[in-house]
């Protein structure tokens, strides 16, 4: 049961934009996405909010999450928030393992 958190950074004069650059040119993306358990770490930009990012964040299990969370990197990620004075919102969703139903499939261009 995979664990999905989204992750919404919001900041101004285009500072959510410059953490997820510096994340990801620091090489702390690559490293977190090295963590065991990581499934996925991938920044997005809103198209409706220039000045907020999204993070999809996902992990195998809470345990992954945990041991991520007590990690040295929690205390990078957290700096560099301050840096550049970021707020938050999150939402949590648990994967369906039945994956996506048939019924659905005809609605996805592959």
């Amino acid at each position: 049961m995979a664990i999905t958190v989204n992750l919404r950074y919001t900041g101004v004069n285009g500072n959510a934009m410059k953490f997820a650059k510096e994340m990801t040119e620091s090489g702390t993306v690559a490293k977190i996405r090295a963590e065991a358990g990581n499934l996925k770490y991938e920044y997005w930009q809103s198209l409706d909010d220039p000045e907020t990012v999204l993070l999809i964040d996902s992990w195998e299990n809470q345990e992954a999450i945990d041991v991520h969370h007590a990690s040295e990197m929690m205390k990078t990620l957290a700096a560099m928030r301050d840096k550049y004075d970021l707020h938050m919102t999150a939402e949590r969703y648990i994967s369906d393992e039945a994956g996506i139903p048939s019924e659905d499939e005809k609605f996805l261009r592959k």
